[in-house]
């Protein structure tokens, strides 16, 4: 069956403080996605993308022959050009904001990696990753279950640094429909992987294991396939969705290579979504100082996303205010704003 495509829109101008339009925002809020191009300055996108396809091994390489996907991520903080400068966007964290009707402070970064996907003929076993299962994110980042649909915690995104029309490997989605959408009666518990369900990621293995193992959910789980929606995309197109948005990834054209960049924000408060990589404390101590040079030239928004304490936080005090000084002078820190 042919796919049915979604087209991305275009965001707002970058003069206007909102980077997303109503309808972007509704759109996510009701059916659980969007689709935006523009929101990023193409020398961002550019940047990323050229220091990106040099980094990760060429499609047809005998490199990336070995590479399956995820184990091969680069993850935030990392010196590839471009990366962080995206990841930490003032116009991707404002999008995320009017997602989630908080400020940009009220946010937090827990995911960020940017990985490469290669088409194949063949499928790999029950974990492959080419052709896979219908499934929500939700349990690869919380402890628990998300909160009901009108109190979204995070907002998952894909920024897309390949084409479309080149590679394949859209993302299906299945748009939500109302209260009372069949797709997402309540809990989502009915994928791979949740409860006593084992995990298995390739589509065909997972739909033949719930025809054996739950056959009264084995059709209606072919329902969802019926009702998926593909992105469309290029370089910097950004679909943004939720943890409980049912959704997977389609084949690439074997031969060829996609390159992802995957970034999650939740709100500060909802602790119990976890931090996907290691914690961004880690990347102290480098003789290049890299980390401790981010750190003192962010904005306070950026400082926020990452749990720095924002002025007016309990933290600050005139003894912490001379310590952070101490520790973050020597690269141009200015504590100003905490005082």
């Amino acid at each position: 069956m042919k796919p049915s495509f979604i087209h991305p829109t275009a965001a707002n101008s970058s003069d206007d403080p909102s980077p997303l339009s109503t309808d972007q925002v509704a759109s996510w809020q009701t059916q659980g996605y969007t689709l935006v191009d523009g929101l990023f300055p193409a020398s961002v996108v550019n940047e990323l993308q050229t220091a990106a396809s040099a980094h990760f091994p060429a499609a047809g390489s005998e490199q990336a022959a070995s590479i399956r996907d995820f184990g091969s991520a680069v993850n935030f903080p990392s010196q590839l050009a471009g990366f962080n400068q995206l990841t930490l966007h003032p116009r991707l964290l404002g999008a995320v904001s009017q997602l989630l009707g908080c400020d940009v402070s009220g946010l937090r970064l827990s995911q960020s990696d940017l990985w490469p996907k290669y088409g194949r003929a063949s499928t790999d076993g029950h974990y492959d990753n080419q052709d896979q299962r219908i499934h929500v994110d939700y349990p690869n980042h919380t402890l628990v279950h998300p909160s009901p649909w009108s109190r979204p915690e995070a907002v998952e995104m894909i920024v897309y640094l390949s084409n479309v029309d080149e590679c394949g490997g859209s993302t299906a989605l299945v748009p939500r429909t109302g209260t009372d959408d069949p797709a997402y009666r309540w809990p989502i518990v009915d994928t791979p992987g949740v409860n006593d369900l084992r995990y298995i990621n390739d589509r065909t293995a997972a739909e033949e294991y719930f025809a054996a193992e739950r056959p009264h959910r084995a059709q209606w789980r072919q329902s969802l396939y019926e009702r998926e929606r593909w992105t469309h995309y290029s370089p910097g197109t950004v679909v943004f969705y939720r943890h409980d948005v049912w959704h997977r990834g389609t084949p690439l054209v074997p031969g060829t290579r996609r390159l992802a960049h995957n970034i999650t924000f939740r709100r500060a408060e909802c602790e119990w979504i976890s931090t996907l990589h290691t914690g961004w404390s880690w990347a102290m101590y480098r003789d290049d100082k890299f980390m401790e040079r981010l750190i003192a030239s962010a904005s306070l928004d950026q400082r926020a996303v990452l749990g720095f304490p924002q002025p007016g936080s309990s933290y600050w005090c005139d003894e912490t205010i001379e310590a952070v000084q101490a520790r973050y002078g020597a690269f141009g820190f200015d504590p100003t704003p905490y005082r």
